[in-house]
């Protein structure tokens, strides 16, 4: 049988507000959240036991085999649904490892969805979804692959109507530790950073069919409230965050997730890739990508 074969896509965090730290440990978040047209690739041949192969650029970032995410996700998945067919998955790493763009969630993300179509299960089929939630806070979001908004722990999405946002991603090639950020946020289990007054505040997003222009003046008055402990962590997030805000054109420039990749939106393309270039140049050791979030 041939390989099945999924686009792992990045995820962007356009906005994350910590709402505060629940008494098991696990923060609340609030964040809206795009996909992007950049990707890890995941292809699976049925065989009769699960194996991983990395490959591609960025293929000595991911570490064993088995501490892989799409390894995590298969076998969770095989102790849901019984007589799992499973298979032997390749994974070209395109995406920098612990950089707040979700890749290791993506990549799970699309292991799921490839073994759904290999045993005919649906992407809605409630065994999947609990799988997803148990292999990490991301992977449900990336499951989908859409653009939302996302609460709790990351399990409940509202999906958003969002229009192509033309960006560009940078990450300096430093991973930074999703659990070193939160530590370093300080919140004591049961504390909430947020008032229940000002969930009642909260701005309401554009309706569907909002233009862009609509949706960057409604995201500027967000945050990523996990931007200043990543920095004080990763001071080279605050030298990204610098260089993108200083190309032309750039409307809002921010950090996705716990860091360290960046982004900024602009007005079109032809902008995000001259500014790509502009930073490819003064910073060939970063990873840059010009491209569309939607």
């Amino acid at each position: 049988m041939m390989a099945l074969i999924d686009d792992a896509r990045a995820k962007v965090n356009l906005t994350l507000r910590v709402v505060g730290r629940r008494v098991d440990g696990y923060h609340d978040l609030e964040s809206v959240v795009a996909f992007a047209d950049c990707a890890d690739r995941l292809s699976l041949t049925p065989a009769p036991r699960l194996h991983l192969t990395t490959t591609g650029p960025l293929a000595q970032a991911c570490g064993e085999a088995a501490d892989n995410l799409v390894f995590k996700a298969a076998q969770l998945l095989g102790e849901h649904v019984g007589n799992l067919k499973l298979g032997d998955f390749t994974l070209e790493k395109i995406l920098p490892v612990a950089s707040g763009i979700g890749g290791g969630s993506a990549d799970a993300a699309a292991a799921l969805r490839l073994l759904a179509q290999l045993n005919g299960l649906a992407i809605d089929d409630a065994r999947l979804i609990e799988v997803a939630r148990s292999t990490g806070a991301d992977v449900p979001v990336c499951l989908g692959s859409r653009g939302c908004v996302m609460t709790g722990i990351g399990e409940t999405l509202l999906p958003l109507n969002l229009p192509k946002m033309p960006c560009v991603m940078v990450n300096p090639r430093v991973p930074v530790a999703t659990k070193d950020v939160f530590n370093a946020l300080g919140l004591r289990n049961g504390e909430l950073l947020v008032g229940a007054a000002d969930v009642m505040d909260a701005p309401g997003w554009p309706d569907d069919g909002a233009s862009l222009e609509d949706w960057v003046e409604a995201l500027s008055a967000g945050s990523n409230d996990l931007e200043a402990p990543a920095m004080r962590i990763q001071p080279m997030i605050g030298e990204v965050l610098a260089a993108l805000s200083a190309t032309d054109g750039a409307w809002l420039a921010r950090m996705s997730g716990s860091g360290a990749t960046c982004f900024a939106l602009y007005e079109n393309t032809a902008e995000a890739q001259r500014a790509s270039q502009k930073i490819q140049q003064a910073h060939p050791q970063w990873w840059v990508h010009a491209g569309v979030l939607s």
